[in-house]
């Protein structure tokens, strides 16, 4: 008679000693430009992940360490523990180590600063849709989730008229922020797949 008793008070310590998802907090009512320029005060990003290159159905993978701001990235890429590549870019001048093909350097360089940097849109348009915002200037168009107010979608207007598209996804709570853990750059026949698994924002 008791073991169902003691099988009962060993169920109930694991399911109160079970770890309880986090729920993502939601901005419903919320002025979306407000919480846009809020995002302003962030000067630099640190962040690790593991990033995937893309191109003609072959793939190539790797781990990346980045250090970012809204003038300058620096990002170096491992594979197996060693270094093998390493791009560096400033207002004036971007150089990678060993030299890359455009395309991939304009996925390393616009796209992971404006993939990470998604809320640096100037002057802004907004349109509140059935389940998203369309955030939008000349050259950037951001489709934000209604309810989290995390990005999901970005299209960034090249100057020689391409395209570089973002796609959103998973979002997790990294180092007390919530962030996007998923995001996939792609640009004509290349594709830039990152993880991430630290992220830290220093204002």
């Amino acid at each position: 008679m008791r073991l169902p008793l003691v099988l009962c008070t060993v169920f109930l310590l694991l399911a109160s000693c079970a770890a309880k998802r986090v729920q993502i907090p939601t901005y419903e009512g919320v002025d979306v430009l407000s919480v846009l320029s809020g995002k302003e005060t962030v000067r630099a990003i640190d962040s690790n992940f593991s990033i995937e290159f893309e191109k003609d159905g072959s793939a190539m993978k790797g781990e990346a360490v980045l250090k970012l701001t809204p003038e300058t990235l620096d990002l170096q890429v491992y594979s197996l523990g060693f270094l093998v590549a390493e791009v560096m870019s400033t207002d004036t001048v971007t150089r990678s180590n060993p030299p890359i093909d455009r395309n991939r350097l304009l996925m390393l360089v616009d796209g992971i600063r404006n993939s990470f940097f998604w809320w640096s849109i100037k002057n802004p348009e907004i349109k509140e849709d059935e389940d998203a915002y369309r955030v939008w200037n000349s050259w950037r168009r951001l489709l934000l989730n209604r309810k989290t107010l995390l990005p999901e979608k970005q299209i960034i207007e090249l100057e020689d008229g391409r395209r570089l598209t973002v796609v959103y996804g998973e979002p997790a709570l990294l180092e007390g922020v919530w962030f996007p853990s998923k995001m996939r750059i792609e640009l004509s026949n290349q594709s830039v797949n990152l993880r991430i698994k630290t992220l830290s924002l220093q204002e």
